[in-house]
């Protein structure tokens, strides 16, 4: 088991022989997309083969997805074995996420939980909320909690209850708590590196061969603002 090391452009936060834990950058992304650019797997192969000498074909399974501009933990199977455990587990909602959002405005509310229903709309790549249920749309529901706050901004640490497309973005727009530099749902401007303030913060999954409780806590990126908010 390696854990904390940074290899090849990788920064890995946990190994062993069923699965490989990264710090996810936002320029990476977990699936490909129309641009063509290089995938997290792909790397995650390349950086296996090359530390491992493995001449042949590498496995890397995806068990579950960040968007683009987010940052963060993302678990991966390094087996077909442990793909499929890891993916009952994100089915039956057995694991345990936690986000950090930097946001323009303070919630009206220090805590609180928000329950809409979201229906994506596949031209934009967007997803739209309701407070009622409607044709096509899906529950979505998370738990929210200022934790700090800056002079312009505020941090809130997030706990999902489900994993809907754009979640935490549009939840969070509906209260006016627009994550810094999320243009599409409504920030004052972009970041200049074309992130947004969502990080991956934490994860926690029960090993899918030995059973042992694995919690894995995911450093914010090297930028002022989120330096500033994790030393507080």
């Amino acid at each position: 088991m390696i854990q904390g090391s940074s290899y090849s452009n990788l920064d890995v936060l946990y190994e062993d022989n069923h699965i490989i834990v990264v710090n996810k950058s936002s320029s990476d992304i977990v699936q490909g997309d129309k641009t063509g650019d290089v995938t997290m797997p792909d790397k995650i192969k390349e950086f296996l083969k090359e530390k491992y000498d493995k001449p042949g074909n590498v496995f890397c399974g995806v068990v579950h997805r960040l968007d683009r501009p987010t940052s963060g933990v993302v678990v991966f199977a390094k087996t077909s074995k442990a793909l499929t455990r890891l993916n009952e587990q994100f089915r039956d909602k057995s694991t345990r996420k936690t986000y950090w959002a930097v946001v323009e405005q303070e919630p009206k509310e220090k805590s609180g939980t928000l329950v809409h229903y979201l229906k994506k709309n596949e031209k934009q790549n967007k997803s739209y909320p309701s407070l009622t249920e409607t044709p096509g749309s899906k529950k979505a529901s998370l738990e929210y909690k200022l934790i700090a706050k800056s002079e312009k901004y505020f941090l809130l640490e997030i706990e999902l209850h489900t994993g809907r497309h754009h979640q935490i973005r549009v939840q969070l727009s509906t209260i006016g708590c627009i994550i810094k530099g999320d243009v599409k749902y409504g920030a004052r401007r972009s970041n200049t590196d074309g992130s947004i303030h969502l990080h991956a913060r934490f994860l926690e999954i029960n090993h899918p061969t030995t059973k042992e409780l694995i919690k894995i806590t995911a450093p914010v990126p090297n930028e002022p603002l989120w330096q500033w908010f994790e030393k507080r």
